[in-house]
């Protein structure tokens, strides 16, 4: 099973889940999808959904997919961390209204490059791609990293205080 989720920003994040409903209906993506949809105006034809999740039952799809995909804001992101998921992640961008400016994208990138425990997807066109090859990239990258929870903390604080927030 894929878990999506968009989170509970108000501003829809309809690129994501219009491309992850374009990937399973043209059979690039098999098996369950679940996608939470959150403020987003598309609906899925394609994949199960939801606009919003309990906090047990995110925590339960995390746990029981095979792969997740997020946005990037990073109580979603490192939800999957928990599970020992390296998780798929595409930030919402200012230039689509996803956002009120590119601190997604921005942030993303900073753990990508000093954590390397997220695969980063900053244009949806690659998705697929990401999807299909997804057990080899977290080979590559289990071998790279540690799951060490601590560190990973201290790392993100660190990324934080560069940011100034």
């Amino acid at each position: 099973m894929i878990f999506v989720t968009v989170g509970t920003h108000e501003q829809p994040f309809n690129r994501l889940i219009k491309e992850i409903d374009r990937l399973k209906k043209e059979n690039y993506i098999e098996g369950q999808v679940i996608v939470q949809t959150g403020f987003g105006t598309y609906e899925p034809g394609s994949c199960q959904w939801k606009q919003f999740v309990s906090c047990q039952e995110m925590d339960q799809y995390m746990r029981e997919a095979r792969l997740v995909i997020t946005h990037g804001g990073p109580a979603s992101f490192t939800a999957p961390l928990r599970f020992g998921k390296i998780p798929i992640v595409v930030p919402r961008k200012k230039d689509f209204g996803e956002h009120v400016n590119d601190h997604q994208l921005e942030f993303c990138r900073m753990v990508k490059a000093r954590m390397n425990n997220i695969i980063l997807v900053e244009d949806v066109s690659d998705l697929r791609k990401m999807i299909t090859e997804y057990e080899e990239v977290v080979k590559l990258m289990v071998l790279k990293t540690s799951n060490n929870n601590t560190e990973f903390v201290k790392g993100i604080e660190v990324i934080v205080k560069t940011m100034g927030l």
